[in-house]
């Protein structure tokens, strides 16, 4: 029997819109906590009126379909809301990092044209000067008495599933941030594959303490109130109301990151409550010392997620692979996601044997749309039909993927292929470095040589010697550190993702 596609067909077989989605869950869970945040709780149905009534607003003054909303806040319940108010009308969220200089938070107000700018109290002042002059809604008396003077229903949705609804900045070693675009469609499958690659049930809670201008929180926050669980929102790293958390709440996944875990470990050491459940925890398991997870995995009766992804990317190409708990990793082999196609490719774009190191090309659902006004940079990434994300893998016998390192980290020294990221585990294997970032130095004779930057921690830190004898014992002597430099674990310069800045740490090496 054959079956003729129609228009009304189709739009019911359409993925939707995170809006549309979200007001369907909170219409059928008015009654449950959407988000908590300090002493305040607030219901499904209290973030629907707060929602509609938001709409109404940008409507107002004038948002439609394809502008630009600038936010700059902090972790706060209002962030979410105005996501959700934008993507109802199909108004893309532009999530400023409050955290940058006025030069690089101006170049990101003017890159997107924003019609309209929503901006923490006390923010306000850090605004730099940008062209254009957008108006500015400040959060706080003034944004609360424009939600009281509207009812509680918004404009019909206009949005579609590949409409913008977020834009998330991304810097690579040089140059000002870029504006990658997370479509409707990118954030439903990041929800979807979130859920069935890990396991989280429909009413897990998320804890987003780490910043919502970064994926790892808006990504994950999204997901939750799509799907009726509860998000507990907290402004950055906070001990207390961590433990608090791990302790009362049946959390999904609970995001630890390098240069917060040992903190948290000792924090749960000396916590008088047990941890009620969580399903997963952590991230970017390269980057974390192997004893430090075993040891926080144990005591949260969790498995570490052994993740691989990207702003641009979500979960996938490689979040699937998850360590024990109380386990001492030896290899950290990621496993392919689900809903994903991923292959590895040469310089020419040739795929490489199995083995061989080549650069990570995937294609698949939960894919970003591409960086804001960026068409250049656009038909590099995505050439082919696949996005080349600039990470070198070997695939292994048994289908693993073993991450090499950004292909941008090579160190080029005498002819010679050197990885940062092999040196950093070898010296990883000693539990009294906390923390390692090799980075490239300037050599007159083999015109790059690696030079390795260590934290230790302890009361008896390894001697730069004996960290030479461990690398004379593991590594070939062209991949050896030609120097060491020991400093404290926050002097290390870092992302807000955690993510150690190297580019920061190779200009102090400059004369």
């Amino acid at each position: 029997m054959t079956i003729g596609f129609n228009s009304e067909i189709g739009a019911a077989c359409a993925v939707g819109t995170v809006g549309d989605l979200f007001e369907t869950c909170a219409e059928v869970n008015a009654q449950r906590v959407a988000i908590e945040y300090r002493d305040r709780c607030i219901s499904y149905g209290e973030l629907l009126d707060r929602v509609r009534r938001l709409s109404a607003v940008l409507t107002a003054r004038g948002l439609k379909r394809g502008d630009r909303l600038g936010l700059l806040s902090r972790n706060r319940p209002e962030y979410l809301e105005v996501e959700l108010a934008a993507a109802h009308l199909g108004v893309i969220t532009a999530c400023l990092n409050w955290r940058l200089a006025g030069r690089e938070l101006a170049h990101c107000i003017e890159l997107i044209a924003p019609a309209l700018l929503i901006v923490e109290a006390d923010l306000v002042s850090s605004l730099p000067p940008v062209v254009g002059s957008p108006s500015v809604l400040e959060i706080g008396p003034h944004y609360e008495s424009e939600l009281a003077q509207q009812a509680g229903s918004s404009p019909p949705s206009v949005a579609r599933s590949e409409d913008g609804l977020i834009i998330l900045y991304t810097s690579g070693t040089t140059g000002l941030p870029k504006g990658a675009v997370i479509s409707h469609r990118a954030m439903i499958m990041r929800a979807l594959t979130f859920s069935s690659e890990l396991g989280i049930a429909p009413h897990d809670a998320f804890v987003a303490w780490a910043p919502l201008f970064h994926m790892a929180s808006n990504d994950h926050a999204l997901a939750t109130l799509m799907r009726g669980g509860m998000v507990l929102v907290i402004d950055g790293f906070q001990l207390e109301p961590l433990l608090t958390a791990v302790s009362r709440h049946n959390i999904g996944w609970l995001l630890l990151i390098p240069g917060m875990i040992e903190a948290f470990v000792e924090g749960l050491k000396a916590h008088q409550e047990p941890v009620k459940k969580v399903r997963v925890c952590g991230a970017m398991a390269d980057l974390v010392p192997p004893h430090l997870i075993a040891e926080v995995t144990a005591l949260l009766g969790a498995p570490y997620l052994n993740s691989f992804g990207s702003t641009e990317t979500g979960l996938p190409p490689a979040t699937r692979a998850l360590i024990s708990p109380g386990e001492v990793p030896t290899r950290l082999s990621k496993r392919q996601n689900g809903f994903c196609e991923i292959k590895l490719v040469d310089p020419e774009d040739e795929e490489v044997a199995p083995g061989e190191p080549g650069e990570l090309a995937v294609r698949g659902s939960t894919l970003f749309s591409g960086y804001w006004q960026a068409d250049e940079e656009n038909a590099q990434a995505f050439r082919g039909g696949w996005y080349h994300m600039g990470d070198v893998f070997r695939r292994n016998a048994d289908g693993s993927l073993d991450f090499v390192d950004r292909a941008k980290y090579l160190i080029k020294s005498g002819g010679e292929n050197i990885y940062p990221a092999e040196i950093e585990r070898v010296l990883l294997r000693d539990k009294r470095v906390t923390e390692v970032a090799v980075v490239r130095a300037a050599d007159p004779r083999w015109g790059e040589v690696p030079v390795a930057f260590v934290a230790c921690g302890g009361d008896e830190p390894p001697t730069e010697a004996e960290l030479v004898d461990l690398c004379a014992r593991e590594l070939a002597g062209y991949k050896r550190p030609r120097a060491f430099h020991f400093v404290s674990l926050a002097e290390f310069p870092r992302s807000t993702s955690g993510k150690v800045q190297r580019q920061e740490l190779e200009r102090r090496l400059k004369p």
